[in-house]
């Protein structure tokens, strides 16, 4: 049988209920509202299909390669109760589909445009199950807590700190001053507010050389070692680079980035 065009039904290729699911799969719970005249079925599928190997059309590529191992699964359905044309699709997807050590490559099948999908009228995502065999792929951070505790040598109780308040209006000279007084008070590190940039009011490289006085002087009247975390989150890689440069140069132990804004890969 040849090739032959044309847009068929997710549900053919997608839906399979028979799935066993492997150790190895990446599974997913989405809440689906089909659009009306649209099966649940239909659209478990077309989650599985566009977040993996799918598309709306049926494609001579798909000859190319084999779908039953790269594709996407829709392997059960169960409505949602109490709510009116809501289910729960459950989703697997075999590992290679991603690339090793990549959030950024994980979501953007997982959540990324399948979310625009015009079968649906809403979908979330409910549940994530990340197999060890994917993350073990990941190194994890450079520096845990143990090595926090080495720079700051505190050991045998929970470190305390707190966030600057307000977190914006301050000027630099009076946020550095704010620090101080956390320090100086006994706590073991303060930090910035994720809102806290490079803003008219409190330039960046103000922000540093001020906080770095306040850990210094509060070192020197405690005998202890002291931390704040100093927001390095900026517009560019490259300008985000220069901040923590700049504070490593002033010899502060800890610096923060917001990976939410800031990008997983940039993290």
């Amino acid at each position: 049988i040849g090739f032959k065009a044309g847009v068929k039904d997710y549900r053919l290729t997608y839906y399979t209920p028979e799935y066993v699911t492997l150790d190895t799969d990446i599974l997913a719970a989405f809440r689906v509202t089909p659009q009306p005249g649209v099966p649940p079925e239909e659209a478990g599928a077309a989650v599985a299909a566009e977040s993996s190997t799918g598309t709306w059309t049926t494609v001579w590529t798909d000859g190319l390669t084999s779908l039953d191992r790269y594709k996407g699964r829709c392997y059960h359905i169960e409505s949602v109760a109490g709510e009116e044309n809501q289910y729960v699709a459950y989703v697997a997807y075999p590992l290679d589909l991603f690339e090793e050590g990549s959030v950024t490559n994980m979501f953007t099948s997982i959540v990324g445009n399948v979310f625009g999908f015009k079968a649906l009228r809403a979908l979330r995502l409910e549940d994530l199950r990340i197999p060890p065999a994917y993350s073990k792929t990941f190194q994890g951070p450079p520096h845990g807590i143990q090595v926090e505790r080495d720079k700051l040598n505190k050991y045998g109780r929970p470190l305390l700190g707190c966030t600057i308040k307000p977190k914006l209006g301050l000027s630099a000279k009076n946020y550095g001053r704010a620090v101080y007084e956390c320090l100086r008070g006994g706590l073991d590190f303060t930090k910035d507010d994720e809102n806290v940039n490079s803003q008219p009011f409190m330039r960046w490289r103000d922000r540093f050389l001020f906080c770095a006085e306040a850990i210094y002087k509060a070192q020197a009247e405690t005998g202890e070692i002291k931390g704040h975390y100093l927001n390095a989150t900026a517009g560019t890689s490259e300008e985000m680079i220069k901040r923590a440069v700049c504070a490593r140069e002033l010899g502060v132990p800890i610096v923060m980035h917001d990976y939410l804004t800031g990008g997983f890969t940039a993290n």
